[in-house]
C-alpha cells in the first residue's frame, strides 16, 4: 500500500517541492521518517497519532515508512505533520489517493487534531501556481490572510487561478479530501484592519513633530526622495532617533510586487502576527547594537532572514553605530552595494534580498559632547579617534548622506506652531521619485539604485556642475565611490526642485551632505 502527497520546504526563501511518500507494510509497528528530517518533523510522529485518536481514526498497527524526498535535502519544521497523516490514511484507503495527490499540503497538527499556522505559507502558494501541475493547496486558517490580496488578484486576472483553501482542524481536511465538503478559500479571508507592518510594529511619528532641525529635515526628504542611506551624528538628546523613525513616513506606500516580496520574508521568518494579511506598509527594524552577525546579516543551521533582510522595501534603523560589533557592521558592505545578502554554509547557499534604506545614528565621540558650545567633552583625542574609527572608512563611503545634528536650543523647541507636516514633505517626495522613474523607464525605482552605467546619461552635468564636484572631491580626498553617490544624491536635488539637468547648486548641496569625509583628525 503506497501513496504520494505534494507538499513544500523552505531553503531560505526558495521553496521546494518534497513529494511524502508513504509505504505501510507488515512488520514491526511504527513510524519510520526518513529523508533527513530533523528534529521537529521526527517528533511530528506523536502529534500525529495524538490527533488521529482525537478525530476518531485509528493508525494502522504496522509498519509506516514515511520518505520526504529529495531524500538529499534536510526537512525543518513541523508544516510536514498534515501531509504524512493525509499520506498514511490515503495508503491506508480512508481517503483516495488519486485526489490527495493533486493537492499541496502542509500544516502543524495539534494534540486536539486543530491546525497551527506554518512559516512561508505565501512563498508556497506562489510556488504550487508556478508549477502548474496542482489542483491547489490546503494551508491551516490561520495562513490565509497573507495569501487573500494575492489570491484575489488572481481570480481577477486569469481564467483558471489556484485553489487556495484553508482548515481550522484535521476533520476539515478529511471531509474536503473525501469529497464530501468545502473549505473557505483564501479570497474569502477577512483582511486584516488597516495596514499590517509585521511583527506587530506601530506606526512612527510624523515630520511634525521634529521642531527645528531645518538642515536635518532637508536631508530626511533628500533621504526619501531618492531612497538613500543616511547617517545622523550629533549630541545625545538632538533628536536624531526620532528624525530617522518619521522617515518610513515620508515614504510611498509599497505596490503590490512589493507587499507580496516583503510579506514573504516575513512569513519565511516566523515574524507575521497570526491572522495577519499582507503587509501593506515599509517595514522599520531597529535592532539593538548588541545583535549578532547571524541576527543582522541573516543564518543558523537553516538560514533565516536576519534583521537586514526583514528591513527589505523599508528602512534599517542602526542606532549607536559604532557600538555594533565589527564583524557586523563590514557584513553590511556588500548587500548596500548589492540589495542581497549570500549566505554560504556546508549544508546550503542561500539568497536573500536586502534592498534597505539604511539610516545610522552615533554620537560624535564617547562623551557625546564633542563640538558642543558649552564646551563640556570629557574626552582625550586618542579616545575620540578611537570611538570614530569603530565604523570603518569603507563602509562611510557606501553612505550616501553624512551629516551634523546640532542640539535645539529649549526656545525652539517651545516655540509655537507646528512644524510641515509627514504628508506635505511625502507629496513632494512621491512627485520626486515619479520623475526619476519616468526618466529611468522603470528600471530603477529611486536614484540610489541607478546603476553606475546609467549615471552618464541620468546625471549629465553642465560645466560649472564639473568644476564644482572636481574642486570638491579633490579637497575633502573623495573616492570614484563617493562622487558616484554625489552625483546620485545631486540628481536627488534637482527631482525634488524639478529640474531637468543638475546644476552647481544642486552639486555642491550634495556635497555638503558628506560632513565626515571633512572631518579633520582629533
Amino acid at each position: 500500500m503506497l501513496a504520494t502527497i505534494p507538499s513544500a520546504a523552505l531553503v531560505g526563501l526558495e521553496v521546494v517541492r518534497v513529494r511524502v511518500e508513504v509505504a505501510i507494510t507488515r512488520g514491526t509497528p511504527m513510524i519510520q521518517v526518513v529523508g533527513l528530517p530533523e528534529s521537529a518533523v521526527r517528533e511530528g510522529r506523536e502529534r500525529i497519532r495524538a490527533a488521529a485518536g482525537q478525530v476518531g481514526l485509528h493508525v494502522p498497527g504496522l509498519r509506516i515508512t514515511v520518505n520526504l524526498a529529495p531524500a538529499a535535502l534536510r526537512k525543518h519544521g513541523a508544516a510536514f505533520d498534515l501531509p504524512i497523516l493525509v499520506g498514511i490514511l490515503a495508503a491506508w484507503g480512508e481517503l483516495p489517493a488519486q485526489r490527495c495527490a493533486g493537492w499541496l499540503v502542509a500544516g502543524e497538527l495539534g494534540l486536539d487534531g486543530s491546525l497551527r499556522p506554518v512559516c512561508g505559507a505565501l512563498p508556497m502558494a506562489l510556488h504550487a501556481r508556478r508549477s502548474g501541475d496542482l489542483d491547489g493547496i490546503v494551508l491551516p486558517l490561520e495562513n490565509l490572510a497573507e495569501v487573500r490580496p494575492v489570491d484575489a488578484r488572481w481570480e481577477a486576472t486569469e481564467g483558471r487561478p489556484l485553489r487556495v483553501h484553508g482548515a481550522a482542524d484535521l476533520e476539515q481536511v478529511l471531509a474536503f479530501l473525501r469529497g464530501d465538503a468545502d473549505l473557505p478559500r483564501a479570497r474569502d479571508a477577512e483582511a486584516a484592519a488597516g495596514g499590517s507592518r509585521g511583527d506587530g510594529e506601530s506606526p512612527g511619528p510624523d515630520l511634525a513633530e521634529v521642531r527645528g532641525q531645518r538642515h536635518a529635515r532637508r536631508v530626511l526628504e533628500v533621504a526619501a526622495a531618492g531612497g538613500h542611506s543616511l547617517l545622523l551624528r550629533g549630541e545625545p538628546g538632538a533628536g536624531k532617533t526620532l528624525l530617522a523613525r518619521c522617515l518610513p513616513s515620508l515614504l510611498p506606500p509599497l505596490s503590490l510586487e512589493e507587499a507580496v516580496e516583503v510579506t514573504a520574508i516575513h512569513s519565511v521568518a516566523g515574524r507575521l502576527p497570526r491572522g495577519a494579511g499582507l503587509i501593506e506598509d515599509r517595514p522599520f527594524r531597529a535592532p539593538h547594537h548588541t545583535v549578532s552577525p547571524a541576527g543582522l546579516l541573516g543564518g543558523g543551521s537553516s538560514p533565516r532572514p536576519g534583521e537586514l533582510s526583514l528591513a527589505h522595501r523599508g528602512v534599517l534603523f542602526l542606532d549607536e553605530l559604532p557600538e555594533f560589533s565589527r564583524p557586523a557592521l563590514e557584513g553590511l558592505r556588500q548587500p548596500l552595494e548589492d540589495g542581497r545578502v549570500r549566505l554560504v554554509r556546508a549544508r546550503a547557499a542561500v539568497s536573500f534580498p536586502a534592498r534597505v534604506q539604511l539610516v545610522a545614528a552615533m554620537n560624535p565621540c564617547p562623551c557625546g559632547r564633542m563640538g558642543s558650545s558649552d564646551g563640556a567633552c570629557t574626552c582625550d583625542p586618542a579616545a575620540a579617534r578611537r570611538y570614530a574609527r569603530r565604523v570603518s572608512g569603507p563602509l562611510l563611503d557606501r553612505i550616501d548622506l553624512q551629516v551634523d545634528v546640532p542640539r535645539v536650543p529649549w526656545r525652539d523647541l517651545s516655540r509655537d506652531g507646528a512644524a510641515e507636516s509627514s504628508e506635505r514633505v511625502r507629496a513632494r517626495v512621491t512627485a520626486a521619485r515619479s520623475r526619476a522613474a519616468r526618466r529611468t523607464g522603470g528600471r530603477s525605482r529611486s536614484n540610489a539604485q541607478l546603476a553606475d552605467a546609467e549615471l552618464d546619461d541620468v546625471c549629465r552635468l553642465d560645466l560649472r556642475g564639473k568644476e564644482a564636484l572636481g574642486r570638491r572631491a579633490d579637497m575633502l580626498r573623495l573616492s570614484a565611490r563617493a562622487c558616484r553617490r554625489v552625483l546620485r544624491v545631486a540628481r536627488t536635488v534637482a527631482d525634488l526642485d524639478g529640474a531637468d539637468r543638475i546644476a552647481a547648486e544642486h552639486v555642491l548641496e550634495a556635497v555638503r551632505y558628506r560632513s565626515l569625509d571633512r572631518v579633520e583628525e582629533v
